[in-house]
């Protein structure tokens, strides 16, 4: 398969306050990777204007959409990708314990959510990912006293064994200005026998 980029969101929540949608724009994108927690038919239908190829997983609060799948796995390049709401990881976003559902997927790259909060980690050769709330939606435990969440998402372009993490988050200073910072990570996959 051909690099296309591919959309990692999760946890909207709240699609009003859905900042980036300027920046989604259809003919860009190839694959969206929806991380659960779509919540309604409206961010369903704008997702899938962007992108036809709209993956999703099933989040604690997609309760009318009981026939998603927990976890799913695609395959782009030579990097298998598993992705996952987050809410079956026990304890939550533990790498630990990231790890072990990643080795059950038999995956390279694991992408989770749950916590609202971008994180990106590579932990014994294989990557780790969590694109955080595209809405920027509150979630209890994760946040510090005082802290906000910031309103994220990631593209992914995956050519070969390599992965180009592009992370978009929504920044506000200290004068209430809003401004969209691009951060980029890579992973290589190790290809070598061990």
């Amino acid at each position: 398969m051909s690099s296309r980029l591919v959309l990692v969101l999760g946890d909207l929540f709240i699609p009003d306050r859905a900042a980036f949608k300027k920046l989604l724009t259809p003919g860009k994108i190839g694959q969206i990777l929806c991380l659960g927690n779509l919540t309604d038919k409206e961010t369903y239908d704008f997702l899938r204007s962007i992108a036809p190829d709209l993956q999703i997983v099933k989040g604690d609060f997609d309760v009318e959409a009981p026939n998603l799948a927990l976890s799913r796995i695609v395959t782009h390049g030579s990097l298998r990708i598993g992705f996952t709401h987050g809410h079956t990881i026990i304890p939550p976003g533990d790498s630990e314990s990231l790890l072990i559902a990643a080795r059950q997927m038999d995956v390279d790259v694991l992408l989770w959510g749950g916590t609202h909060k971008f994180e990106a980690y590579e932990l014994e050769g294989k990557f780790f990912v969590n694109p955080g709330s595209a809405t920027g939606a509150l979630s209890t435990g994760w946040w510090a006293d005082g802290e906000e969440p910031t309103p994220s998402f990631c593209l992914m372009d995956v050519q070969g064994d390599v992965l180009v993490l592009y992370v978009y988050q929504l920044k506000t200073d200290e004068k209430g200005a809003d401004s969209v910072s691009v951060e980029k990570v890579s992973f290589r996959k190790n290809t070598s026998a061990t």
